[in-house]
């Protein structure tokens, strides 16, 4: 699964990341959130990767959007199968 994050920096701004890379930078909350959806849906719906955006919360992360792979038709077939 592919995983774009917002991490809060020092000066209170945050950023989008993916993996290590910080892909966009100095953004309010709610742009942020936007931009990272955004990011994460175009990913799954070119590359048909499942892809979810996470941000820091007290205990654990939360998450704020998922976009699921679906399964293919023979893969479903299977899985009822079993």
């Amino acid at each position: 699964m592919v995983v774009y994050s917002l991490m809060q920096s020092a000066n209170g701004f945050w950023n989008v990341r993916r993996g290590g890379f910080s892909l966009f930078s100095d953004l309010r909350l709610g742009p942020a959130i936007k931009l990272a959806r955004e990011l994460a849906r175009d990913e799954h719906e070119r590359a048909g990767r499942a892809c979810c955006v996470e941000m820091p919360g007290p205990a654990s992360s939360i998450r704020v959007a998922q976009y699921a792979r679906a399964p293919r038709f023979e893969e479903a077939d299977t899985a009822i199968a079993a």
